[in-house]
This record gives C-alpha cells, sequence and structure tokens, in this order.
C-alpha cells in the first residue's frame, strides 16, 4: 500500500478481463534448508523481472503474509495468454526456477511444497470497495473510480 488515501468510495475498474494468479510455498521441512531456500529467492527474482516490463503481462502482485511456513504472492495478470507466455519463456527467470525446482524436489524428498490457482475473471465479474484508502489490490492493478460509476451497491457492480 503506497500514497495517500484516497477520500471517499471508490471501487476498480472493472471494465477488462483481469486474471488473479496466487503462488506460493510451504516449508515442509525448515531444517532442509537447502530444498527450500532456492525456490524462496527465485520468486523476488521473478517478481523484479516482470515487474520491469510493462508488456509483460503483470499488472500489479502483494506479497501475502501467511503462517510460519507458507510464503505467498497474489498477482494480477492482463490476460491468461500473457501468464502462460511467461512461464514457457526460456530466456526468463521461470524456467531455470522451475526446473531447478522440480530437481530439488525429486532430491529433497517433500521438504518443499508448492501451489498455484489461475483464475481468469472477465470484465464486469468482479467487484471491489476501498473507502478511504490509497491505491490496493485489484483497484491499484486497474486503477479505481469512484463507486458511482460502476453502481452503488456491491450487486450492481457485479451485475454492469
Amino acid at each position: 500500500m503506497s500514497g495517500k488515501p484516497v477520500q471517499g468510495r471508490m471501487t476498480a475498474d472493472g471494465g477488462r478481463e483481469v486474471v488473479v494468479f496466487l503462488i506460493g510455498m510451504r516449508f515442509n521441512s525448515w531444517r532442509a534448508v537447502r530444498s527450500w531456500l532456492p525456490v524462496f529467492l527465485a520468486m523476488p527474482r521473478m517478481i523484479k523481472e516482470l515487474a520491469r516490463d510493462p508488456d509483460s503481462g503483470m499488472i500489479g502482485y502483494r506479497l501475502l503474509p501467511g503462517l510460519p511456513r507458507h510464503f505467498a504472492v497474489l498477482q494480477y495478470w492482463d490476460s491468461k495468454e500473457k501468464l502462460f507466455a511467461y512461464a514457457a519463456d526460456q530466456g526468463g527467470e521461470h524456467r531455470p526456477a522451475w526446473a531447478a525446482f522440480n530437481r530439488r524436489v525429486r532430491e529433497g524428498r517433500n521438504k518443499v511444497g508448492f501451489w498455484h490457482e489461475t483464475y481468469a475473471v472477465p470484465a464486469g465479474s468482479y467487484e471491489s470497495i476501498y473507502v478511504n484508502m490509497p491505491s490496493y489490490g485489484l483497484g491499484e492493478a486497474l486503477g479505481t473510480v469512484p463507486v458511482g460509476r460502476r453502481g452503488e451497491r456491491a450487486a450492481d457492480r457485479m451485475a454492469a
């Protein structure tokens, strides 16, 4: 969260599709540092790479606090095609990190867990509200508009 609060009621601009991508890891054994540390350190490199490239398709992200064994990142993407293109890019940070992770899983006997979820959300199929908040979450990724432009009630914003 950054910046000064925007006074009043705002909502994320719902005029386009957005892809929500959740990705995380779980430390199954704290002592197996060689298994989980490289996985843990790979994510900041990927986030930096994506944030530097406005054409990558990642339009926002947020680190999610978790339980002591969990680490997760919430990402917003322009499209699933751009997300999949990044995952398959032979020259990017993801492919070598994924290959190294798979090696460590085989060698490490389940010392680190990994998960991700992907949601393609059509335009108008999401709603949000931010009251006296700086840009945050989906509103930070897509931009915000006054609530009245999309409807005063959550049901109105979802129907638009």
